[in-house]
C-alpha cells in the first residue's frame, strides 16, 4: 500500500459494517459516518484502499481488482470479529460493496450504498468527459485527467473550503486528491462493467443515500440499482447535499438512516433465527413422540 495506511478500525458488537472511501479518496470521507455508527455499538473497518493515500502515481498504477482485494481482505477481518456484516461506502466504494455482496454472499447480509456512482452524470461534469468513454486502453487513459473543481461534491461552503484547503497543500492521505488520473476512472470503468452483469444475483437487502442534485453522479445512477438489483431496496433521495453525502450538509441524516436500516435489517435476521430455531425444536418433539408411540 503506497504512503501511510489511514484504515480506520473501531470495535464493537458482532454487527460490523464495512465502509470503503471513493475514487482517489481516503477513509476520512466516510469517518463520521463510521463515528456515529461505533457510537451505537456497531463495529465499523473503513479500509485504505491499494493506491491510495500517496501520489497520483501510486493511484495510477493500481487496479479495480487491487481495490477489490483491500476490501476483500477488510471483511475476511471483520468476519473474524462480527456474526452480521453489511458492507459498502461512498462513489466508488459502493460499487466494491456491491461486488463483495456478489462474490461474498454467505459473508455479506447488506449493502450500504452512498451516492453510488456507475457512470458521470451529474450536473457538473464538463462536455469533454463524455469523450473519455472512447478510450479503450489504460495508456491512453492517462492522457487525460479529472480535475476537482465547481462544488467538489460538497454544497457546504465552509466544509468545502477546508477540504480544498487541504488537497491545495498535498495533504491526500486525509483529503484525497485534486486530480484523480485518467487511468484510474479507466480502471473504474471496468469495475463497474463488471459489476452490472452482477446486479441481478445480489440478493442482499440494499440501502441507497443519494442527493437529488448531486454534482458528480447524477440520481440516474441509484435509480437503475434500483431496478436492476436482485434485492429488495430502500432509497432516500436527499435533498440538501452534493455527491460527498458522507460529509456534507446531511451527514448525519446518513448516519440516523443507515443505523434504523442496520437495526431493522438485524431484527429480521434474529426473528427469523427464532422462527427457524422453533420450527427445528418442533419438528423434533414429533419425531420423539412419533418414537415413543411406536
Amino acid at each position: 500500500m503506497s504512503g501511510k495506511d489511514h484504515t480506520i478500525k473501531i470495535k464493537g458488537g458482532k454487527v460490523g459494517v464495512l465502509l470503503v472511501h471513493g475514487l482517489a479518496g481516503t477513509p476520512a470521507e466516510v469517518r463520521y459516518v463510521a463515528g456515529g455508527l461505533a457510537r451505537l455499538g456497531y463495529t465499523v473497518h473503513c479500509p485504505q484502499l491499494a493506491g491510495h493515500g500517496g501520489t497520483e502515481a501510486d493511484l495510477t498504477a493500481s487496479t479495480w481488482e487491487d481495490w477489490y482485494a483491500t476490501c476483500e481482505r477488510a471483511l475476511d477481518e471483520l468476519r473474524s470479529e462480527c456474526d452480521t456484516v453489511l458492507v459498502g461506502g461512498l462513489s466508488t466504494g459502493a460499487i466494491l460493496g456491491l461486488l463483495l455482496a456478489a462474490r461474498r454472499p454467505a459473508d455479506v447480509q447488506g449493502t450500504l450504498l452512498y451516492s453510488p456512482t456507475l457512470w458521470l452524470s451529474g450536473w457538473s461534469i464538463p462536455v469533454y468527459a463524455k469523450l473519455f468513454g472512447l478510450l479503450f486502453t489504460k495508456r491512453l487513459a492517462n492522457l487525460m485527467s479529472f480535475s476537482d473543481c465547481g462544488p467538489c461534491g460538497i454544497k457546504d461552503d465552509r466544509i468545502r473550503d477546508f477540504i480544498m484547503k487541504a488537497m491545495s497543500t498535498g495533504d491526500s492521505a486525509n483529503a484525497g486528491l485534486l486530480k484523480t488520473p485518467g487511468g484510474a476512472m479507466f480502471e473504474h470503468r471496468q469495475l463497474v462493467a463488471h459489476v452490472k452483469k452482477l446486479l441481478g444475483k445480489i440478493t442482499q437487502p440494499a440501502l441507497i443515500l443519494h442527493p437529488r442534485h448531486d454534482d458528480l453522479a447524477g440520481i440516474d445512477n441509484a435509480q437503475f440499482l434500483q431496478r436492476k438489483l436482485g434485492s429488495r431496496v430502500e432509497m432516500t433521495v436527499l435533498e440538501d447535499s452534493y455527491h460527498m453525502i458522507t460529509v456534507d450538509r446531511q451527514r448525519q441524516t446518513v448516519v440516523d438512516r443507515t443505523a434504523q436500516f442496520i437495526a431493522t435489517l438485524t431484527s429480521e435476521a434474529t426473528a427469523l433465527a427464532a422462527k427457524i430455531e422453533l420450527q427445528t425444536r418442533t419438528r423434533a418433539a414429533a419425531v420423539a413422540t412419533m418414537a415413543q408411540a411406536a
